[in-house]
This record gives structure tokens, sequence and C-alpha cells, in this order.
């Protein structure tokens, strides 16, 4: 059991704010001794799947969280000038229905709660309190600033409106020391809410680095995030370089007169258990005609598809047929292969162009019956087990193309058909490359543009490069490093932000389709007027056991 557990933290998911890389951030809990982290995101949840995945494999139990955002009314107010600012709270998933209620709340945030960022308010938190542990938060959180306007009555009524949303045990004042003349002002204060109020205290440190020394780099970060330089006066700047990921000695030194907000960072951590199952398929249910198994149908459309494919059915052609019905129903994808003959129908039959196949799903004599694919893989002796293999049980997928114009309507018919919650777009993360963040960096440290653009050229131009092993095959870049220390400095930074994510947008093709609506597996993501995606990626998805397909537009196809 350790001795201090970090509740709130912000990995590289709170873009271009947190500067935690999570393979790093797990080697360092370990160095200094601690079994769990928590990761609290600002109002996302991008990072969670990697985060409790990484944390597993070290050993380190996983807290799963979120510092939201909280409207000053209600999430629905959107007033110029009055609804601009958001309070802060964080929010840890105690069990699954925690963790399944932090989704859905963290998804209302964006669909509905959006304004400057995704927030929600306490109506809601009510409405999904269940299985949640809350603390108060850092300075911009409701309570910290009721006290710093010097509203005593107002800071501990809203300790009780907390107490009673999320229960007496479930809510605890969350006190911070980064050297902040802030936090000092309103520490006593807090001490006696929690006396009054019966909340316990809860140490934290407001992480958004691993090490001291990555202040710069957080720095940095923020810059790129508001356009700013690092010599601009007003631009938006940490007070202090404590925002690191202390140890448990550090911490039990600044809060040594109040142990018992250490020991309970220890409480929250045990009672926080949530369990991700990596081992269930969710997939949509496809409605067959009556009498029919899905089994049962699957079977007779390719049979029907068969006879229309070859006028000779010799034995070698139903054996192959029926070996891959047998593994398709042994591996329970009959509803799947239905699902995309389906939708494939609705497109030829609405003269939507769809492309031949392409893939190892042009492997499958199933899918050339059922005409989700033209070409036919006797003739071309391609393998079935390239594109589902027995031994490894893994999704199968095909990539379908469609006219790029008309896809959309593909689209619409899989909501319309599925269900609005239960179909969604897929997040991808832009991250910053060699060559950007070398630009980037220099951005904000003022450095000229001709200086910084001669040293991002002299990147090499090939896929996945890294600014290490640019050093590694350029001399001359390896040269100016050593030898100068204003380039030294500016590489140092971009290796330290490069391959961060720099922004969320939706992945060109992926559309997930769930047999549940989709926020009781993933957190739900939206921005503007676009189509809602999901905040996990492609392969977090499919290793949540869900259905991903790739509706790809292609504008050949339109010529055509």
């Amino acid at each position: 059991m350790g001795k201090f557990a970090h509740l709130h933290l912000h990995t590289n998911y709170s873009l271009l704010d947190g500067a935690c890389r999570i393979d790093e951030l797990a080697k360092r809990v370990l160095d200094l001794g601690m079994d769990s982290v928590a990761i609290t995101d600002h109002g996302v949840m991008y990072g969670v799947v990697e985060f409790y995945k990484t944390m597993q494999s070290h050993g380190i139990k996983p807290i799963i969280g979120c510092e939201v955002y909280v409207a000053t009314r209600t999430m629905k107010d959107r007033q110029p000038g009055v609804d601009d600012d958001q309070y802060h709270l964080v929010l840890l998933a105690e069990n699954n229905e925690g963790y399944k209620n932090l989704m859905k709340l963290v998804s209302l945030g964006f669909t509905e709660g959006f304004y400057y960022k995704p927030r929600v308010d306490m109506k809601v938190l009510r409405q999904y309190s269940e299985g949640i542990i809350a603390l108060s938060a850092c300075l911009a959180g409701q309570i910290p600033q009721a006290l710093l306007k010097d509203n005593y009555e107002e800071a501990k009524k809203i300790a009780i409106e907390y107490q009673d949303i999320f229960g007496v045990e479930n809510f605890f004042i969350e006190i911070q020391d980064h050297g902040i003349l802030d936090q000092k002002r309103i520490i006593n204060d807090l001490i006696k809410l929690s006396e009054e109020t019966g909340a316990p205290l809860v140490a934290t440190n407001d992480t958004h680095y691993i090490q001291k020394t990555d202040a710069p780099v957080h720095d940095a970060l923020l810059c790129i995030q508001t356009g700013k330089t690092v010599e601009d006066e007003n631009r938006m700047k940490f007070p202090s370089d404590e925002f690191y990921l202390k140890s448990p000695e550090e911490m039990m030194e600044l809060f040594k007169y109040i142990p018992e907000s250490i020991e309970n960072t220890v409480k929250i951590a045990d009672r926080c258990n949530v369990k991700l199952d990596f081992d269930t398929l969710h997939l949509p249910s496809f409605d067959v005609p009556e009498g029919y198994t899905q089994d049962g149908y699957l079977e007779e459309l390719c049979y029907k598809g068969l006879k229309r494919r070859y006028t000779e059915i010799t034995p070698e052609i139903t054996e192959r047929l029926e070996f891959e019905l047998t593994t398709i129903k042994r591996m329970g994808y009959s509803s799947y292969f239905l699902i995309v003959w389906d939708f494939i129908n609705f497109a030829r039959k609405n003269e939507i162009m769809v492309g031949p196949g392409r893939g190892s799903a042009a492997g499958s004599l199933v899918a050339y019956c059922l005409y989700i694919t033209n070409i036919d893989p006797l003739k071309y002796h391609l393998l079935f087990e390239r594109f589902l293999n027995p031994e490894r049980v893994t999704m199968p997928d095909i990539d379908i193309d469609f006219c790029y114009e008309r896809r959309q309507e593909v689209i619409d018919y899989v909501v319309e058909k599925y269900g609005e919650d239960r179909v969604a777009q897929i997040v991808t993360f832009g991250t910053m490359a060699a060559r950007g963040a070398i630009r980037d960096v220099g951005r904000v440290l003022g450095y000229p543009y001709g200086e910084v653009d001669t040293i991002a050229k002299m990147v090499p131009t090939e896929l996945g490069i890294t600014i290490k092993s640019a050093l590694m095959q350029n001399p001359e870049l390896a040269q100016m490093y050593r030898e100068k220390e204003r380039i030294k400095k500016l590489l140092d930074i971009a290796m330290a932000v490069e391959g961060f994510p720099r922004h969320a947008s939706t992945h060109a093709a992926g559309v997930v389709i769930s047999k549940d609506p989709i926020v009781e597996h993933v957190p739900l993501h939206k921005m503007g007027d676009s189509n809602v995606s999901t905040q996990y990626t492609m392969t977090c998805l499919e290793e949540l056991g869900l259905l991903k397909m790739d509706f790809l537009g292609l504008r050949t196809l339109t010529v055509l």
C-alpha cells in the first residue's frame, strides 16, 4: 500500500496543456515508490484506455477520472460575458458504474454543454453522480473561487450542495500548495470548511509535467496553445514551477501540519477500482426475417449469391464456402457480414458507386457471394485466412469505397437503421511531428522565421522521422546542436513535445456501430456542427470490442 497517491494529473491528452507522456509517467510513478495514480484531463477522456493499459502493464493501479468544467449557471446558458468562464471539478470513478456515469457526463459536456469548453452543470452531476468521488479542484474550483472573493458562507453552501449530490463520503475538499499566494490565503478557510461540513481534506499537486525541469517545456506548450511567445508580458502562464509529479516525501513535507490530507489520497485510491473489459464483443444485432437465425439467413444469402456468381458449382467451391461459413459462425461474426451486406445493398440499389473491394476482405468467398466484393477469390487464389483467422480473434476488417459525394447517404442510412445513439464517427489526433514541433517551438521562443525554417528543413522528409534520428542522420544538424546553445534549447524543447497530440479531429473514414448506446462504452466528442465522434481512437475501440467500419470516400469513383 502506497504512502501517497496523485489524484489530480494532466497527461498530454489535456491538449497543449498537459505535458505528461503516459509511458514516462508510469516509470516515474514507480521510481518514486507509488503504486497508483489518476488521470484527470481537462474536460476529456481521450487518453483513458492508453493510460489504463500502460499503468496496468507496469503494475500500477490506474484511477480513471476527469477534471470537468462546470458551467457558472446551467450548461444550456451561453450568454457572452456572463457564461464565458467555468469552474473546475475533479471527478474520479470509484467503480464501473462510476466510469459509465463519467463517460456520460463528459459526453454531455460536448454534445449539450459546449461553450468555449465542454461544460456540465449541477443538474446533470446529480443525475449521473452514482459511483463517483468528487474533489473540489484547484483555485479555479467553485469553492476556492468563493473563498477568494471572501465569501465563506457561499463556499460552505456549495460544499454542502456537492455533499448532497455525491454523498457525504464521496466529496473531498482539495488542498494544494504550489507556492502561490492565493492558495496560502484560502488554506485556513478550506480547513475550517472541512471541519464544519465534515467533508474530508485531500492533498493534491496539480500535475502538468513529470519533472520539475520540464516546466519550460510546459510553458512552451501553453504558448503554442494560446499563440503567444515566451516573451509576451500578458499571456497565460503558470505562476511557479511546482506543477510536477512530486514524490510522497515532498507532499508529506508540504502538508505535514495536516497529515490526514495525505492519508486520504491512499484511502481514495484504494476505493477506486474500475475494470475495463477487453474481452467482450459488442456487435450490433442485425434483424433477420421471421423464422431465421442470423447464421441461417447468412447461409441462405451466400448460397443464393453462389448460384449467381458461378455457372458451375464444383465440390471445391462448396467446400470453401462451407469452411468460411463455419469459421464466421464459430467466431460470432454472422451479424457483422449481414450489416455490411445490408448497407452495400442499399448503396447499389440507390446507384451509389461502390468499389470492388480492397485489402484482405477480397480473399473471402462469403464476401464475394454477398456482393460485398467483386473479385473472385478462387480465380486469383486469394486466402481467406488473411482476412479472418480462427486462431487469432481480431475483428474482421472490411474497407469499403463509396462515391465521395454520396458517402454521407450511406452513413445516414446506417444511422437511421441502428439509431443515432449507436452510430458515431471516430476521433483521430493530429500529432506534433518533427518539423512541425521545431517550427511551433521556434515561433514560441521568438526565434527569427528564417533560422527556424532552415533548421526544420534539415530534418529528412521520411515518414515517421524523429528529431533524435535526424540528429543521427544529419551531421551538420548534430554539430549545430552541440555548438550553439540556442539551437540546443530549440531542439530539446521540440523533442520533449514531439509526438504529443496537438488537436482532435474526425477520422476520414471510420464509423463505429454498437448494439447499445455508444456512450455506454465510450465517451463522445463533438466540435461545432460536425457529427458526433468517439473520444477513443480506432485502436482503442477495437480493443474494447466495438465494431468499426471504414466508409471511404473515393473521388475516383465519383469521377467514374
